[in-house]
């Protein structure tokens, strides 16, 4: 039994008209817990109403809270969220909000990695010097996987992050716009085919994800490659389909599915989260399939 545990924010997106419950390394793991009916975040809200909603709300779903930790000195993270016309989501974040503060002691940290068997983080919540260090803490130890989520947003990040995350990854999971950034951060040839096999064989990484939003994706390993697309749909929103990949791309990797079949199904679940308003679904329907076929997990 494998157990995956995910590192980073917990906020909420703040809407025109409503907030919802969000962050990519949270959608992530929600997800996890939904298929596997297990799971582990490491994270923290603020002692504040926004803290105290997140609370209740996945206490009262029987979600483990028990690395979500509460700071008493800075509030709990939110992103103005609006959608553009291609219903896509352009993001506003704030600052110096409790992620951006995680210290873990010595008994939690030693704790994590005991439980751990592949730990997901992204590069959002590194944008802090005192997170940035506790992700750094948690990288590279012996029979762990790691998957990373790169997010080059807003130009939160440093060549010097990046290529750390890199360096310790087993999956990844990027965009083409993060591709694109890459090819300039480290001279990556200028087809995307070729960069994704250069940063594979340069990294030692088992396994990079490239979505394409609409276009579908590519799944590349050292030895092959893969692209699907899926037919078209109806789109409510986007937020979340990138999320709902990486859930699927890294439980997939875990039960070393065939590329061809990986990627299928993680474009399929992404864009079933495509079809409802926000990241996360309120039908549990839509995890069956997938609790079914990673239930040996």
């Amino acid at each position: 039994m494998k157990n995956i545990t995910a590192f980073g924010e917990i906020l909420w997106d703040i809407y025109p008209d409503e907030k919802r419950l969000g962050g990519a390394p949270f959608n992530f793991i929600y997800h996890i817990w939904k298929i596997l009916g297990r799971a582990n975040f490491i994270s923290s809200v603020g002692n504040d109403e926004n803290g105290k909603e997140i609370f209740y709300y996945l206490n009262s779903m029987g979600f483990n809270t028990k690395n979500i930790i509460v700071d008493k000195e800075h509030p709990t993270g939110t992103v103005r969220v609006v959608l553009d016309e291609n219903k896509a989501p352009c993001f506003t974040p704030t600052y110096n909000c409790c992620y951006d503060f995680v210290k873990l002691d010595e008994q939690m940290r030693k704790m994590i990695l005991q439980e751990a068997d592949l730990i997901y983080f992204g590069t959002f919540s590194a944008r802090s010097e005192i997170t940035r260090e506790t992700l750094f803490s948690l990288l590279n130890h012996p029979n762990k996987k790691y998957f990373c989520d790169l997010n080059l947003r807003h130009d939160l990040f440093t060549k010097n992050l990046i290529e750390r995350a890199l360096l310790s990854v087993n999956v990844l999971k990027i965009n083409d716009a993060e591709l694109f950034k890459l090819k300039e951060l480290f001279n990556l040839p200028t087809s995307d085919y070729e960069a994704c096999f250069f940063l594979l064989n340069k990294f030692d990484i088992d396994l990079i994800g490239l979505t394409l939003g609409e276009r579908g994706a590519f799944l590349f390993n050292k030895n092959e490659s893969d692209y699907y697309i899926s037919e078209s749909a109806q789109i409510i929103d986007t937020l979340g389909a990138g999320d709902a990949f990486a859930a699927i791309l890294c439980l997939g990797y875990l039960q070393q599915l065939p590329l061809t079949q990986l990627n299928q199904l993680a474009n399929e679940f992404a864009l079933e989260i495509c079809k409802v308003n926000g990241a996360l679904p309120h039908d549990n329907s839509i995890y069956q399939k997938y609790q079914e076929l990673f239930a040996v997990i």
